[in-house]
């Protein structure tokens, strides 16, 4: 299987949770990439591929359902799974918001650390198994041409 590591794009507004993210998924080895508003994310999504992103919900400027929304708008973001994060005290209507907005997943904090680690655990995986497709699948096209050129 690919060797490729997954950045995991976190977003947040307030330094303490992002710190807190990056704790309980420091131990994956995997890029954990900083952003501190919708707009630093979309940057982000730009440079760099993201297997995942964490995304809180209320932030001031571009708040969590629009940052979504841009992102799931670009050709080369428009896969990249999200998983909204938010108080536990915010409007229920908020996780019914999110999965319109395309979000993977809703998680209200104060989150427990190993939910959100095998959360996002499994959407590394499905990373990972997603870009071994697209290598076969780029492998037996390449196979097909050259016998194709034997013939």
């Amino acid at each position: 299987m690919s060797s490729e590591r997954a950045g995991i794009l976190l977003v947040d507004d307030m330094d303490d949770n992002l710190t807190a993210l990056e704790a309980v998924l420091a131990s994956l080895n995997e890029p954990l990439i900083r952003a501190r508003s919708g707009e630093e994310a979309m940057k982000a999504v730009l440079r760099q591929p993201i297997a995942l992103v964490l995304l809180d919900v209320r932030m001031p400027g571009m708040d969590g359902f629009e940052t979504a929304a841009h992102i799931k708008r670009l050709d080369q973001t428009r896969e990249v799974p999200i998983i909204f994060l938010t108080g536990a005290d915010d409007d229920p209507a908020y996780a019914f918001r999110g999965y319109a907005t395309g979000a993977a997943d809703y998680v209200t904090k104060p989150f427990d650390p190993w939910v959100l680690r095998a959360k996002v655990c499994v959407f590394l995986d499905l990373y990972r198994k997603g870009r071994e497709v697209e290598r076969l699948r780029r492998e037996i096209q390449d196979l097909k041409r050259r016998a194709g050129e034997r013939t």
